[in-house]
């Protein structure tokens, strides 16, 4: 299921960088809130997006006005005390906004270089799966599992933030697969199980 969109995350990323020029937006799912179950419920998925990633946006446009405006101001303290709301709910709708490229109806199996790249970085599919869910079930509170892209080693990892910290700019890995570990994810139909 996850794994056929990653190709996708151009989708999300280009949401993103389309919405420098203008205020954020709540970006479109490529598929219907029903087109996960039974593994994820319509209702979360609805929640999800239209409450939760949407709070995200609208957070992330008013942080920025506040800052912009406290920038004319030249006031220096403001812009500061800002930037925990500005990481909190743009690291919110950046992820959200990947994490919605990498569900779809059908999934699959990973293939071609990525599948390659798993096997060389993990051994097998299988490995990275478990070393995956290991780091999502181990987040202390509320955060993200990852699987990202290390530039430098041109490795792949997995890796967890936070919160709503962004992977890129808190580890320097690129994303490429996201697990929300946030309770409003999976809370409605899994109850404590992540």
């Amino acid at each position: 299921m996850f794994y056929k969109n990653l190709n996708k995350l151009s989708y999300g990323v280009r949401q993103l960088h389309l919405s420098k020029r203008f205020k954020h937006a709540l970006p479109d799912l490529p598929y219907d809130y029903n087109a996960l179950e039974p593994v994820i419920s319509a209702e979360i998925m609805k929640i999800h997006h239209q409450k939760h990633h949407a709070t995200y946006v609208n957070n992330l446009n008013m942080t920025e006005e506040k800052i912009q405006e406290a920038l004319a101001k030249g006031d220096i303290r403001s812009v500061i005390q800002l930037q925990s709301a500005l990481k909190f709910n743009g690291g919110g709708h950046i992820n959200h906004s990947i994490f919605w490229t990498n569900l779809c109806k059908d999934g699959g199996e990973p293939s071609g270089k990525l599948l390659q790249a798993i096997n060389r970085d993990f051994g097998s599919l299988q490995v990275l799966q478990a070393r995956l869910n290991a780091i999502a079930i181990a987040v202390q509170g509320s955060g993200w599992g990852w699987l990202g892209y290390n530039k430098i080693d041109k490795r792949l990892e997995v890796a967890c933030c936070p919160n709503q910290d962004p992977l890129e700019p808190t580890t320097g890995l690129v994303p490429l697969f996201g697990i929300d570990v946030w309770e409003h994810a999976y809370y409605l139909q899994y109850k404590n199980v992540r």
